[in-house]
């Protein structure tokens, strides 16, 4: 039976655990803070072949560093990259965060040629106070050699759905090779990258 490793990325907010619980569980979860890492299993069925997923959520609190997401590249099948259609800031975090993989990439996973990136687009019902235009999330898929998608995990069922469904399918064909794998390093390491890149957000009271 195959493995499938996806990860999933992005600023403190922007909906990764809403997006993870809703495909796995289709229930919708509103907003939490969770400060540790985690890593969700679930057993499905692709194409008539049995995989194992696992789904790894880092937590979005933070340290200091950068390097660490070469664990992820060796690690993971496919990178899910969120950003909030409502806070520009998170889409600068998603862009950052999406070169920092296929710099990293160029530079050492040359074995994995084209490693799979979703560029996903989350608050789709919150357009009413949108930030992010879908063409820019749309430029910067095509700019990056990403798959894009614009949706809502509040909404959208059949489409998160759809999109981990084509994630995993991908990656499935794509990340045979990878049995030396091991886990990300722990929250120590993954929460340096995204501190890095994202830093802690304060909301204004």
């Amino acid at each position: 039976m195959n493995d499938v490793k996806l990860a999933v990325l992005g600023s403190e907010g922007v909906g990764k655990s809403a997006l993870v619980v809703r495909f796995l569980t289709r229930r919708f979860i509103g907003e939490y803070a969770s400060s540790a890492e985690c890593v969700y299993r679930k057993r499905i069925s692709v194409d008539g072949r049995q995989l194992n997923l696992e789904l790894y959520d880092p937590c979005s609190q933070a340290s200091e560093g950068k390097s660490t997401l070469t664990d992820q590249l060796h690690w993971a099948d496919g990178f899910v990259v969120v950003y909030d259609i409502s806070d520009r800031s998170s889409f600068i975090s998603a862009k950052a965060v999406v070169h920092l993989i296929r710099e990293l990439q160029l530079g050492g996973a040359k074995r994995d040629a084209d490693l799979l990136v979703f560029l996903v687009g989350n608050k789709q019902d919150l357009c009413h106070v949108r930030e992010v235009h879908r063409e820019e999330g749309q430029r910067l898929a095509t700019e990056s050699r990403c798959q894009f998608y614009e949706l809502s995990a509040a909404e959208h069922y059949q489409e998160v759905v759809l999109m981990f469904s084509k994630m995993v399918h991908n990656a499935s064909l794509g990340g045979k090779g990878k049995d030396r794998r091991r886990r990300p390093s722990g929250s120590k390491s993954m929460a340096k990258l995204i501190n890095n890149v994202f830093g802690k957000r304060r909301k204004s009271v």
